[in-house]
């Protein structure tokens, strides 16, 4: 129980046949765990990062990334982290019909599986239709309103902390009035 008596957040943020994202524990900070592949450590506040000897500040929306049999001590228990171990094995990557590159994004990592990015997009701005393969999202403030286009027409996203996204091509404008920001790790598609 958390100390308003209400039962702690579940550990597993989100799980499907390509991810395991954990909320503030680090099953995967071993990299000879079994399953253990590529793992993104993301700072949801203040945290220190312990990896080969050499601490790691990072701040909210600041990230590690590690590779496969790379390891890193777990964070302490009050740290505010997402740990999002990609799978190895996983399906193929799914690909928008159309690769149309987003404006307006921040590249901050770009490796062989997965490339990783802030998204930013202020009050009334809108990103011109644009695609993606699938994701996760983290979003780093909550509370932006976003009105969004879809091809082909959908219903409109419901986002929490943490979502898997599917490939999509869409225009975006945020209504709200707060700038939106995420950080997403979004797949690369195989080579053919």
């Amino acid at each position: 129980m958390c100390a308003d008596g209400a039962p702690p957040p579940n550990p597993v943020a989100l799980e499907n046949e390509y991810v395991k994202v954990s909320r503030d524990v680090a099953p995967f900070a071993n990299g000879g765990t079994r399953g253990s592949g590529d793992r993104v450590v993301v700072a949801m506040g203040e945290l220190a990062l312990v990896s080969g000897g050499a601490t790691r500040k990072l701040t909210r929306g600041q990230f590690a990334v590690f590779e496969a049999g790379q390891s890193y001590e777990p964070p302490p228990a009050q740290a505010a982290y997402f740990e999002v171990a990609l799978k190895p094995g996983h399906p193929p990557v799914k690909v928008p019909a159309e690769m149309i590159p987003p404006a307006k994004n921040l590249l901050l990592y770009d490796g062989p599986r997965f490339f990783i990015y802030e998204e930013k997009l202020d009050p009334g701005d809108i990103r011109p239709r644009h695609s993606h393969c699938q994701r996760v999202e983290i979003r780093l403030n909550n509370g932006p309103m976003l009105d969004q286009w879809f091809d082909p027409p959908r219903a409109p996203l419901q986002p929490s902390i943490v979502n898997w996204r599917e490939p999509v091509i869409h225009t975006v404008k945020n209504i709200g009035d707060m700038p939106l920001r995420n950080l997403i790790i979004e797949f690369k598609p195989e080579r053919q």
